[in-house]
């Protein structure tokens, strides 16, 4: 992400949020100013949702319940009090939670989402994310079906709670992510470092510098001169074996001329990076993705810009392909004078290659879009892509994501997909084919233990013999079908919201694959595939 530099105290704004800001900084924070959230049904759980939400700044929330206020809501849900028995929930919840945080736009519809889907369906277009809360299957499946049947509609979290039970999926086509905050190791080049990096490395004579000198070269030009050195000893090969790199460390660690040399230790213990660091397999298998299929004015920018990527390694020599370099270098144990001396060959090299990379995003836009965009500026502004974008884009590129889901309840139209989930996790599948069962029941008909049992035959096809752990759930549903509990909602809810602070910024990797599953009474989450 692109994060300008400040100059001066920070603005009321910055320390209102600078905890947050670290973990998303200023782009994830303007995305989430910039979002608009439905949330169906004003229970407890989903006002605790819009809690975690409407904390950290989310632009506009819309409570929209036809409901009103009963004693029972007021005793389980934080955001009804005494005086809003009678009351709409929807401008009640909402003019409590408006009191978390004054710069949050917010409004309450008194309305029932199945009105509105039959007679004005096109207000959902209006909404960045819809999240619903407890509502009739029935109901669900006519939102979720018209929320998928075009692209550009807000995408869906569906969340179910019953007493200690409770879940939570994703519904949406698509979904890029560039900052996913990856844990993935970023290639340094040490093993095959580019000609900046290598001449600096090979002209230290080591054995000329004093001892304090000695204890703070920089590890990477260690492993790289180590290298070099090894390689002439052992018929240019590198360590193959797990001998070879025990030997391989020792042999870094005997050129120490004390023995409590960090640099040296450090750079012991990072002796992995000369081996050869591929390109993470789940870039390449973007390479191969639909996205690039037929890319055009109306494709993401992401796409635009993974087509280059793709060209870009690509069109380097077979076994030396890298992706662009990153400037963000790992702590090192070293002086300030060498640290800052590393920073520049890096800084200046990614720089470099970051222009690269940027030639070949823009001759492929010159081919698919001819010369009537105009400039270089403009013909990116086309498409949506601006210098920031590309910065985010090649610095974190070896941690891209898309993420696609299949429309909501999908998995329980297939008993055979069901079954091998409950053999894959049986505990977590336990607990969705629970609410599947429930779901499945007639309109009408009481959550019994036998009627639930029936369900879940005919969810999981015939005859099948139903397991210790889906009796457990079954029980759980029984005994409270409905109950909103204020601790299963306040866990919840800062669950979902942690998930869709992710889709809106678009950082981190949300839980778009599968349902999310929560037991606490068994004290465990987990994922349904």
């Amino acid at each position: 992400m692109s994060v300008a530099v400040q100059s001066g105290p920070p603005d009321a704004k910055t320390r209102k949020y600078d905890r947050q800001l670290r973990l998303w900084a200023a782009t994830g924070q303007a995305a989430l100013e910039g979002a608009r959230l439905l949330v169906i049904g004003a229970t407890a759980t989903s006002t605790s949702v819009l809690k975690n939400l409407v904390l950290p700044g989310i632009g506009h929330f819309t409570i929209l319940d036809p409901n009103k206020t009963t004693p029972e809501d007021v005793g389980n849900n934080f955001f009804l009090e005494v005086d809003s028995i009678g009351k709409p929930k929807a401008v009640e919840a909402t003019r409590l939670l408006s009191e978390l945080n004054e710069s949050v736009k917010s409004a309450a519809e008194i309305a029932d989402i199945a009105d509105i889907l039959a007679k004005k369906p096109e207000y959902l277009a209006n909404y960045t994310l819809v999240v619903v809360h407890n509502l009739p299957r029935k109901t669900v499946d006519k939102l979720a079906a018209y929320l998928w049947s075009d692209p550009t509609l807000p995408s869906l979290i569906v969340i179910k709670t019953a007493g200690f039970l409770a879940e939570f999926a994703i519904q949406c086509h698509e979904h890029t992510v560039i900052d996913s905050h990856s844990d993935e190791k970023v290639s340094l080049r040490i093993d095959n470092p580019f000609p900046a990096l290598l001449e600096k490395s090979m002209s230290i004579d080591f054995e000329s510098l004093d001892q304090t000198t000695h204890g703070h070269i920089p590890y990477l030009y260690i492993l790289i001169q180590a290298a070099a050195k090894w390689r002439s000893q052992h018929n240019d090969t590198l360590p193959k074996t797990f001998a070879e790199r025990k030997a391989f460390q020792r042999f870094v660690e005997d050129m120490k001329v004390k023995i409590d040399e960090e640099n040296f230790d450090e750079a012991s213990s990072q002796a992995f990076r000369i081996a050869p660091q591929p390109i993470p397999f789940d870039i390449l298998k973007l390479f191969d993705d639909p996205g690039l299929n037929s890319l055009g004015s109306g494709s993401k920018p992401f796409f635009h810009l993974l087509s280059a990527l793709k060209e870009y390694v690509l069109s380097q020599e077979e076994g030396k392909r890298s992706l662009p370099l990153s400037a963000n270098l790992p702590d090192i144990k070293s002086d300030t004078k060498s640290y800052v001396e590393v920073q520049t060959i890096y800084k200046t090299q990614a720089r470099e290659e970051r222009d690269m990379f940027k030639k070949v995003l823009v001759q492929q836009l010159r081919q698919r879009f001819g010369n009537a965009t105009g400039g270089e500026e403009e013909l990116l502004q086309s498409v949506g892509i601006t210098e920031g974008l590309i910065d985010d884009f090649v610095r974190n590129s070896h941690g891209l994501k898309v993420l696609r889901s299949t429309v909501y309840g999908e998995i329980d139209k297939h008993p055979n997909k069901l079954s091998a989930a409950l053999e894959e996790k049986p505990r977590e599948a336990a607990v969705h084919i629970a609410f599947a069962a429930f779901d499945a029941l007639p309109e009408g008909t009481a959550p019994t233990i036998e009627n639930l049992q029936e369900a879940t035959k005919q969810l999981l096809g015939g005859n099948t013999e139903i397991s210790e752990e889906v009796e457990h759930c079954l029980g759980e549903i029984a005994r409270s079908p409905t109950a909103d509990l204020p601790t299963t909602a306040g866990f919840v809810g800062g669950l979902v919201a942690q998930e869709a602070i992710k889709f809106i910024t678009k950082q981190y990797i949300p839980q778009v694959e599968g349902t999310v599953v929560i037991d606490l009474i068994g004290s465990f989450t987990g994922i349904v595939p």
